[in-house]
């Protein structure tokens, strides 16, 4: 009878082990002992990277896991988009996406290994920010219209570093040339972080840069904030005016708006995908954060994932219409 017994708990538990494991994470427990990669498909030091890093330390804790920031810049987030639209889709790859890298990049690279709205499920809105345009403390410009006219007055026109080819940075500088009639010297780098220095430095002549990064330097006295690039002048720049208001002909209605979201591979489970975006709206909803945001001239967004789907179907329509329109072209 006991080797009888025996024998039958051996079969049961071949028959479990026979069977699928449940995920932990139908079972609403985030698993323990394995790093998620925060992919940031830029350089150290921009925009995306400042973000990624925040949720990380936060995210980490609430998952009980590590959350490692993992930098592949390269084409305007191209380069690293398509790393994490290639991994594993299980909940431990997130991918730090942004309105170059999902919304511009297709329409402006002939080929960039990934479909912007197939190849990844969105998590996150995490927010909108115009960018501004900035110039060294010690440049002779105070006004759009004085780097309108200086940049008329330089042969080749004034130099503008931007974060790559086709990033919002890039995007409102050509948005700029097309509408004013003015020509500029566009001088790509890999991210932020490098450009703004050389900027900074006097290097370059000027730059449109996210609040996120460029704010800190505007208030330190680095450097000069000329006109922002949204409809409405900003609360945390509230002196700053708009490029609309610079009385430019042609500019009546320019507006670039940059935004930054979290995406996961496509095929991700629902249940992960939910987990993720719950958590992370908790964590953009405490008071720090929603004061670090604004701080940085962001504008907190709140929307399901349906909704951030919509809203970038929307985007890349868009900035298709305005690349095909100024005629942008990868170097």
């Amino acid at each position: 009878m006991q080797r009888r017994r025996l024998f039958q708990q051996a079969l049961a538990a071949v028959a479990a082990s026979a069977l699928p494991a449940l995920p932990a994470f139908a079972q609403g427990q985030w698993p323990t002992g394995k790093a998620i990669t925060y992919l940031v498909p830029f350089p150290a030091g921009g925009t995306t990277d400042v973000l990624g890093r925040l949720i990380a330390q936060k995210l980490g804790t609430v998952l009980g896991t590590s959350v490692v920031i993992d930098n592949k810049g390269g084409a305007g987030g191209s380069v690293g988009s398509e790393i994490a639209s290639r991994a594993a889709p299980d909940g431990y790859t997130l991918l730090g996406g942004t309105v170059s890298s999902h919304a511009i990049n297709v329409s402006l690279y002939p080929k960039i290994g990934y479909d912007p709205l197939t190849s990844f499920a969105p998590v996150t809105l995490i927010g909108t920010n115009p960018t501004v345009l900035v110039v060294p403390a010690n440049s002779p410009w105070k006004t759009l219209k004085d780097v309108i006219e200086a940049s008329k007055a330089k042969a080749g026109g004034l130099s503008s570093a931007s974060a790559g080819i086709g990033t919002s940075q890039h995007l409102s500088l050509e948005l700029l040339a097309y509408k004013s009639g003015v020509k500029f010297n566009h001088v790509p780098y890999k991210g932020s972080g490098p450009a703004i220095q050389d900027v900074i430095g006097g290097q370059v002549d000027m730059m449109f840069d996210t609040t996120v990064v460029a704010a800190p330097h505007i208030a330190s006295g680095k450097l000069r904030a000329i006109a922002v690039t949204s409809p409405k002048r900003l609360e945390s720049l509230p002196e700053v005016p708009t490029v609309a208001e610079s009385g430019v002909p042609g500019l009546a209605d320019y507006s670039v708006l940059s935004w930054q979201a979290i995406f996961v591979p496509a095929g991700t489970p629902a249940p992960v995908v939910d987990r993720l975006h719950k958590e992370i709206r908790t964590i953009l909803a405490q008071a720090d954060m929603q004061e670090r945001l604004k701080s940085f001239g962001m504008q907190p967004a709140d929307m399901t994932t349906a909704e951030i789907a919509a809203f970038q179907k929307a985007e890349v329509a868009k900035w298709a219409q305005v690349i095909k329109a100024a005629n942008i072209k990868p170097e």
